[in-house]
């Protein structure tokens, strides 16, 4: 499905996707960051507070009458705890060594909302940290806080009791910062999609653009024409690359063209001259036949001599009349004078070339009493009357004869239609009817038709053909009314 879409829409479509995929990235990468900065934050404040309560034990152990002891913080802290928490803002909780909790700055204790012994795990976590300080997180009524651990220390640093302060997060500003956050940046990311798109239509019009001219130029390449080279102005290096190499195959085809024409040329003529050279001995072997009998035969005495003369001189004038008619047909089809144009009534030239047929059986219709066009008369008049003599003689054996002659006009061109009911053409010799040198005749050179084809090619027309063996054949000439 991807190779069916163009390089243009690929380019664009990449285009857009990377900046999805950036600004996705970029939005994940954001959140993530958030994240962690109030992860950052809420650590950072809970150890400040941390260090601002044991800053206040250890000022209440100075000021102390009891001797610093395990035994005496339940004392010590009776009422201290409750001053310490309320200065500090935060509830926290003093355990013994063991585990067992002393005092709570709550007011209330209830088992579901304080733990009266601190788990084994905890205990071991705190003992094994290298700065004797633990940090967990927990749930407490769907929330999330942070509960942290630390040994309270006397005045000569000795472990006492472990100090627990729990720390709820309050999030509700940030997330309020974050969604605004967010939809500024949004905004920005909108506003940077549909720049992209703007940028990734001019960027993939201008990198296919030269591509497209290739390609257009590539698709009119014809091997029977001159081409025209590609010129673009200022084309990147990998284009300029390609352009060259084209406009070099251009002219390697223009004279691989020349090399094939002519040759093609010198091959037809050297096929024609064959032709004309096997259609001049097929009357001469008659006519040496009969000059080698007259000679055996000749008799100044005998009195049929005068009737022998003339049959023999008959016999001479039909070979050299078969001769003469090769060689203008010869002549006809290599000299293809230069066209005369003028301007013609069709109709009229046309009745004109069919009057030197005295056939009954070929009819004449033209659609319009006159239709005007620029042709020249003399290769007009070639074209239908090869056409009309290739219908005639397709018709010798037909019991009941026709060949019909239109003349219509269909937009800018003149039709010319010649059909009979004659033998048709078989299948098997349909694509060599045109060739110079092809005829289903059992005299003639077959040079009619080719000569057609060429005088309509000539004018830019074309010339077609449909045919059935046994119903007849018709030929279809379309010339345009403006050369």
């Amino acid at each position: 499905m991807l190779q069916k879409i163009s390089l243009r829409s690929r380019i664009f479509v990449t285009m857009i996707l990377l900046v999805v995929m950036a600004s996705v990235l970029i939005a994940g990468v954001t959140l993530y960051q958030y994240r962690e900065q109030s992860k950052d934050y809420h650590r950072g404040r809970l150890e400040r507070k941390e260090q601002q309560i044991q800053q206040s034990i250890a000022y209440t152990f100075q000021e102390t009458t009891y001797p610093v002891t395990e035994e005496n913080l339940q004392y010590i802290f009776k009422d201290e705890i409750y001053r310490i928490a309320d200065v500090q803002n935060v509830n926290f909780n003093i355990y013994n060594l063991e585990g067992e909790l002393i005092r709570s700055s709550r007011p209330q204790l209830t088992v579901d909302s304080l733990s009266m012994c601190l788990e084994a795990e905890v205990l071991n976590r705190l003992k094994e940290s290298v700065d004797k300080r633990f940090v967990e997180d927990n749930m407490a009524a769907g929330d999330k806080y942070l509960a942290s651990y630390t040994y309270i220390l006397d005045p000569k640093f000795k472990p006492v009791g472990i100090l627990n302060l729990p720390y709820f997060e309050d999030n509700s500003f940030n997330d309020m910062e974050l969604r605004e956050f967010l939809m500024r940046l949004g905004g920005v990311y909108l506003v940077m999609l549909l720049m992209a798109i703007l940028l990734a239509y001019i960027v993939s019009t201008y990198i296919t653009r030269s591509l497209q001219t290739i390609s257009d130029k590539m698709g009119k390449t014809d091997f029977t024409k001159r081409n025209e080279k590609i010129f673009v102005e200022k084309p990147s290096q990998e284009i300029g690359k390609l352009i060259d190499a084209y406009n070099a195959m251009i002219d390697e085809l223009e004279q691989s063209a020349a090399k094939l024409a002519r040759s093609e040329r010198e091959q037809a003529w050297r096929e024609m001259a064959k032709q004309v050279a096997h259609e001049i001995k097929n009357p001469l072997t008659p006519m040496r036949l009969s000059v080698q009998s007259f000679e055996r035969s000749f008799n100044p005495d005998d009195p049929e001599i005068d009737r022998k003369i003339r049959e023999f001189s008959k016999t001479l004038i039909q070979q050299i009349d078969t001769m003469s008619s090769i060689a203008s047909a010869f002549s006809n089809f290599a000299e293809m004078p230069a066209q005369q144009n003028e301007t013609l009534d069709v109709v009229k030239i046309v009745k004109l070339a069919l009057d030197i047929f005295n056939e009954n059986y070929i009819h004449f219709i033209a659609d319009e009493e006159t239709i005007i066009a620029k042709l020249d008369r003399t290769q007009l008049i070639r074209v239908v009357t090869n056409l009309v003599k290739n219908a005639i003689q397709a018709v010798p054996e037909i019991s009941d004869p026709r060949i019909l002659v239109t003349v219509s006009s269909e937009g800018k061109f003149v039709k010319i239609s010649v059909a009979d009911n004659g033998v048709g053409i078989s299948d098997d010799v349909k694509d060599k009817v045109f060739e110079p040198k092809f005829t289903t005749k059992s005299s003639g050179m077959g040079l009619g038709l080719g000569m057609v084809k060429n005088i309509v090619e000539t004018y830019k027309g074309s010339i077609t053909f449909t045919s059935q063996q046994g119903k007849g054949t018709v030929f279809t000439v379309l010339f345009p009314k403006e050369v």
